[in-house]
């Protein structure tokens, strides 16, 4: 895999530790240093009560607080439970304009012996960022992350 030293990176850097939030720190933090091209790197956690996502550890500026389940790009990766990787967010209907410099995302929910966690969320101001490799790498990445949660 293209990106293997970012999966060791992540692996090494969590092995020992089980705190979610300092888990997705560092984890953000690895994201937004190491790939080119993101104005954000970062993750949404699900509240079930209130069926929302709302923000978490993130690298980048300032972002919505609250993202409604099915809403955006987040909600609707939360909802369906697949990766979506988007070329344009301005064509993607129901987008949620956190940040407007944002061109391209891409989302990969978090899930765990079946409960939903969140969404780890990449944004950059180049369009079509993201390719197939991205889009692995970035699944990789996120086993490798919640293999590290308990």
């Amino acid at each position: 895999m293209k990106n293997q030293l970012l999966l060791d990176q992540l692996d090494a850097l969590l092995t020992g530790e089980t705190n979610l939030i300092s888990n997705l720190a560092n984890a953000s933090a690895l994201l937004y240093d190491s790939l080119p091209d993101l104005n954000w790197a970062g993750f949404y956690l699900y509240d079930q009560k209130q069926d929302e996502l709302y923000l978490g550890p993130f690298q980048g500026k300032v972002a919505c607080m609250h993202i409604k389940n099915k809403a955006g790009v987040c909600g609707t990766a939360l909802a369906e439970q697949k990766i979506l990787r988007v070329a344009d967010v301005h064509t993607f209907k129901g987008h949620i304009a956190c940040d407007s410099a944002s061109n391209a995302e891409i989302v990969v929910p978090l899930t765990k012996d079946g409960q939903k966690i969140g969404v780890m969320d990449l944004d950059s101001p180049v369009k079509n960022r993201f390719s197939a490799d991205d889009e692995a790498t970035l699944s990789a990445f996120a086993q490798i992350l919640l293999k590290h949660l308990s």
